[in-house]
């Protein structure tokens, strides 16, 4: 059975509408929810992500407002935190470890943190029993690939493009996948790109995929009621899964 991750921004519009988003897409075939960090440049992330970020910072989010909402859902599905390194930074990769072990959040993905650099807080992360997810990009190569999956815990997050997430561009990705294949049993997420019209053909060769601007979309929908927003995602990821499987 592939995986399906869903993106979703923290506490946007409020932290009870994100737990209850949560739990309705965990009945709804989600299996990990990469919980996101708003942060002011979120520099992997397309226009809609970056217009829930922009959002949720207008509204006075906060990290603790991430600390509330992990405490309710940690252990009830697998949860990771998906942010920029500078709120990390901040307090320090061994306090958010911490908090993130008594939570049970999973582990953390971090886009702007280098692989090399991570190499110096892989350990104490693991010691915790959170993972630090690795990037593998189609631009990689087979060198660089084994450099960087040769540790990898949890899953490894395969970039469907060079870009932003929510733009759509197809590559060919069957050489890279092969190569991470040959140096890692860990199992592949593909991200980037992924939406109800994608998730087929771009789940074919990997375990599973990593959803968020198709989700955060409706999220953002004014229109919309809370309850709306909530069976509109929830629709989606249950015809997601079904699309992937």
């Amino acid at each position: 059975m592939k995986k399906l991750v869903a993106y979703i921004t923290c506490a946007y519009p409020d932290e009870n509408f994100t737990e209850d988003l949560i739990l309705s897409l965990k009945e709804n075939g989600v299996d990990f929810i990469e919980l996101g960090i708003p942060f002011s440049d979120p520099v992997a992330d397309g226009p809609v992500i970056e217009e829930a970020n922009l959002r949720a910072l207008k509204n006075g989010f906060k990290m603790e407002n991430l600390m509330n909402v992990s405490k309710k859902v940690g252990k009830r599905i697998d949860t990771l935190w998906m942010g920029y390194f500078n709120p990390f930074y901040k307090k320090g990769m061994e306090y958010y470890a911490q908090k993130a072990q008594e939570y049970g959040i999973k582990g953390f993905i971090i886009p702007d943190l280098p692989h090399e650099e991570s190499l110096i807080y892989k350990k104490d992360i693991a010691d915790k029993s959170v993972s630090l997810i690795d990037f593998v990009a189609p631009t990689d190569t087979k060198d660089r690939i084994k450099t960087v999956v040769k540790d990898s815990k949890l899953f490894i997050y395969l970039v469907a493009y060079a870009g932003i997430t929510g733009s759509g561009k197809n590559e060919d990705l069957s050489t890279v996948i092969q190569n991470i294949r040959e140096f890692s049993d860990t199992d592949i997420f593909l991200g980037f790109g992924v939406n109800e019209k994608t998730a087929k053909s771009k789940a074919k060769d990997v375990d599973g995929v990593i959803v968020g601007s198709a989700f955060v979309k409706i999220l953002l929908d004014e229109s919309l009621t809370k309850t709306q927003k909530i069976d509109n995602i929830s629709s989606l990821a249950s015809l997601i899964k079904s699309e992937i499987n």
